[in-house]
């Protein structure tokens, strides 16, 4: 290791390079999976925060969420079975302030259940981010489907569907509005559940990708977040060959004295093990930062889980490809490395 480190500190411009490059790509993948996060809560966090459980769906619904429509005869049979169940229903709409302006919102409507918040008919429970846009408790607010008037009785915090603000309205007020009676969904917590034969069962897991948007969206960027995990190993690879070729002859003299080929492994291994693990601290520092410096209106929700796991994904990368271009070393053979480092 002493051989590694002196070879680091004597060519600090070659490493530097590489462990800036690290760094920026490293830093880059922790903002893109960040906002990847950051928008999945905003798109989803209604879902995402329920507990662990079965979703279920009417069959004829294809496993579409907005097509879904469960018999009433089958909902209430499942209630009276499963006392931990709920029936819930959620459509986009909006909601009109007492200046006539409107506020996009996702309409959630629910059976009793602690899961969602519980209202009254002509009452409404708001997300907080309607706060910001004027809102205030004891606001009357109207729809134009709807006859009577909203009376908003709260906010709840981090509660979004679909990049909207969730609004908890009555059952039957969400029935005059979109005129329909049956509920699109039911929801059984707990991990040991049945299986019903009338209805489609989804993971909560599997539900999420029933929700228009949400699986093309985060497909996307996790696509963009596991490219460049890929270019940092292609980058230690073509590197770490590029120093192999300028050290042939050093390699074939180390060989010749009795180093084995493990050590120099080792030696490259140390040296991918550095670079990394400095270039990880330094862009996990600045992208927890950033969490901080973000505008408000920006979806970044970076946890430690995520930067544990991609820093992770980042150390085998980086093994894997100092290991790849470790190879050519393997194949050197001492004398003639040492003439070839001669010419």
């Amino acid at each position: 290791m002493k051989i590694a480190w002196k070879e680091m500190k004597k060519s600090k411009a070659k490493f530097l390079i590489l462990g800036s490059i690290i760094f920026l790509v490293s830093f880059l993948t922790f903002i893109i999976s960040g906002l990847a996060n950051g928008l999945s809560q905003d798109n989803a966090a209604l879902i995402k925060d329920l507990p662990q459980g079965q979703f279920y769906l009417d069959k004829d619904a294809d496993s579409t969420y907005n097509l879904s429509k469960i018999d009433a005869e089958v909902q209430k049979q499942i209630l009276i079975d499963q006392p931990d169940a709920t029936a819930f229903s959620v459509q986009m709409g909006f909601v009109n302030d007492s200046e006539d302006k409107q506020h996009s919102v996702a309409f959630v409507a629910s059976t009793g259940s602690q899961l969602f918040e519980n209202v009254k008919e002509g009452e409404i429970v708001l997300d907080s981010t309607l706060k910001e846009e004027g809102i205030k408790v004891g606001d009357v607010l109207t729809n134009n489907q709807f006859s009577g008037e909203f009376v908003v009785k709260g906010f709840v915090d981090q509660q979004k569907y679909s990049h909207a603000p969730v609004a908890f309205i009555d059952m039957t007020n969400y029935q005059e509005i979109y005129r329909v009676m049956e509920m699109q969904t039911i929801f059984i917590p707990g991990k040991d559940t049945s299986t019903l034969s009338a209805l489609d069962s989804f993971s909560n897991k599997e539900f999420l990708n029933a929700i228009p948007s949400y699986s093309a969206e985060q497909m996307s960027l996790n696509m963009i977040v596991w490219f460049l995990v890929i270019i940092s190993g292609m980058l230690f690879a073509i590197f770490f060959y590029m120093m192999n070729v300028q050290k042939i002859g050093l390699y074939g003299i180390l060989k010749a004295i009795g180093m084995k080929t493990m050590s120099l492994f080792k030696m490259i291994w140390y040296q991918m093990l550095v670079i990394t693990a400095i270039s990880l601290v330094l862009s996990i520092a600045l992208s927890q930062a950033f969490s901080f410096i973000a505008p408000d209106g920006m979806p970044f929700h970076l946890t430690m889980d995520t930067v544990l796991m991609l820093s992770a994904v980042f150390m085998v990368v980086g093994f894997i490809g100092a290991t790849i271009s470790g190879f050519q070393v393997k194949r050197i053979e001492p004398l003639q490395a040492i003439q070839q480092g001669e010419m």
